[in-house]
């Protein structure tokens, strides 16, 4: 918001596509302070800077369900990457990284942000209150990361928790809960999560469940035990009382492809208080150390796995692993493992997917959307960092037609607001907040690419946070 803006705007004329998946309408919407005023035809109201939205959409902000900003929320405060894609909320703490315990939470700040100095923090309160004192560009709903929970409790232990050590957890998780956290979430995938029997997470779902939290989780496999994990999952769900989401859903590998439809069909079955989100790519992102020798991403053909940063290897960048082996003059399937030696923090993409999977579930009502962006700035991150909610937009809803403007705009806002609980976000009406994006539905598209991912979209005129 500029300072001429600041008292108070008017958007006139755009479409207003407001969040709830209604049909667009052309309409005034006046913004005063930090709430919506009014949405109609209006007069101008004296003193008030007036937007030409003709030919436009205006549209809520768009909420990121899944981020890994924990870090970059408070390192790189303008949020850049996130804001120019219309991005004005993010949810963090994804896949059981999060912000605290600190010493914890700072192995995974670490890893994205290797160069980075972080600023000390005491648990969730401390690292929200961190927030608000500097506030980043964007507004961050906090999930409680069971992975750097458990850390906190019993280090990097492959093996079940003491009642004294799941207490400390249960400790935790109501900490964080009680600073402001809106769930908790697990990384069944990654150690130490992947160590975490059943039991274990639903003991701590229940401490969620008690303050009207969710529970979101990157899932115990993707690849050939899909079905199951996803059978886990709502179990868990079940047992603690609390509402689901599935976190990026896919099917990774070859072997696997086709079967989102039967995980859709699960997640249906469980009703309304399971949920799932997507990103618009063929192509994941994580850690190398997560690929390398583990069957549940399904991402282990060295040709298929691509470094996209590591600490002192710049010129691996984009690289795939089968052409560093021939380099090295190894064998590509002991590429990962070398570079694992020289760097353990690398992080890859992975070319694991099947287009058709993705849009079927694209095509799935009420998947929402978020980026699992990387904010690993300095070297060579998926594109999904920039340009997820814009190539919904324009290449999956323009181009291709698989879901209306005003549903994606719903999955994105409305239905995302809902599922996580953001109280007055995600629409566009009088009383919610003035997180607002102003885009031009026959320009907006992703412009980032594998091999050259830092750009912002194309298309998007005004962010309003």
């Amino acid at each position: 918001m500029t300072g001429s803006e600041a008292a108070g705007f008017v958007v006139r004329g755009a479409t207003v596509v407001d969040g709830t998946g209604a049909p667009g309408r052309v309409a005034d919407v006046v913004v005063s302070g930090d709430r919506i005023e009014a949405v109609g035809e209006v007069d101008r109201p004296a003193g008030q800077t007036v937007v030409d939205g003709a030919g436009m959409v205006l549209s809520p902000g768009f909420i990121d369900t899944h981020t890994h900003d924990d870090f970059a929320a408070v390192l790189y405060p303008d949020m850049g990457f996130k804001v120019q894609g219309g991005v004005t909320t993010c949810v963090v703490g994804n896949c059981g990284f999060g912000a605290a315990p600190h010493r914890w939470g700072s192995v995974m700040a670490r890893t994205f942000h290797p160069e980075a100095t972080i600023p000390e923090w005491a648990g969730y309160a401390g690292y929200l209150d961190r927030l608000d004192a500097d506030p980043p560009s964007v507004n961050v709903a906090a999930l409680v990361g069971h992975g750097t929970v458990r850390a906190g409790a019993m280090r990097f232990e492959e093996r079940a928790p003491s009642a004294d050590e799941l207490r400390a957890m249960q400790d935790s998780v109501a900490e964080g809960m009680d600073a402001g956290c809106v769930g908790m979430s697990t990384g069944l995938i990654y150690p130490p999560g992947t160590w975490a029997d059943t039991d274990e997470v639903v003991a701590l779902a229940e401490v969620v469940a008690d303050r009207g939290g969710i529970y979101t989780s990157h899932i115990r496999n993707e690849a050939d035990g899909l079905l199951d994990a996803i059978d886990e999952a709502i179990s868990i769900g079940e047992r603690a009382g609390l509402p689901v989401v599935i976190s990026h859903l896919k099917a990774s590998g070859p072997q696997n492809w086709g079967r989102v439809r039967e995980a859709l069909d699960r997640i249906d079955a469980a009703g309304p208080t399971v949920a799932a989100d997507q990103y618009p790519y063929t192509a994941g992102s994580t850690v190398l150390s997560a690929v390398v020798g583990r069957d549940g991403i399904g991402g282990t053909d060295p040709s298929s796995v691509v470094i996209a940063s590591t600490d002192e290897h710049p010129a691996w960048h984009g690289r795939s692993l089968a052409g560093l082996a021939g380099e090295l003059g190894i064998d590509p399937a002991e590429a990962g493992a070398a570079v694992l030696d020289v760097e353990p923090a690398a992080t890859v993409v992975l070319h694991v997917m099947d287009e058709d999977d993705v849009r079927t579930i694209m095509s799935h009502p009420g998947i929402m959307i978020g980026s699992d962006g990387i904010p690993s700035l300095e070297g060579q991150p998926h594109p999904r960092l920039y340009g997820t909610f814009a190539r919904v937009l324009g290449h999956y809803s323009r181009d291709l037609g698989l879901l209306s403007l005003e549903d994606a705009v719903h999955r994105m806002t409305g239905r995302s607001a809902g599922v996580f609980g953001l109280i007055d976000r995600g629409e566009i009406r009088p009383g919610a907040f003035a997180d607002l994006v102003l885009f031009d539905p026959s320009a907006i598209i992703d412009r980032g690419t594998y091999d050259d991912p830092h750009h912002p979209p194309a298309g998007i005129d005004r962010v309003w946070v």
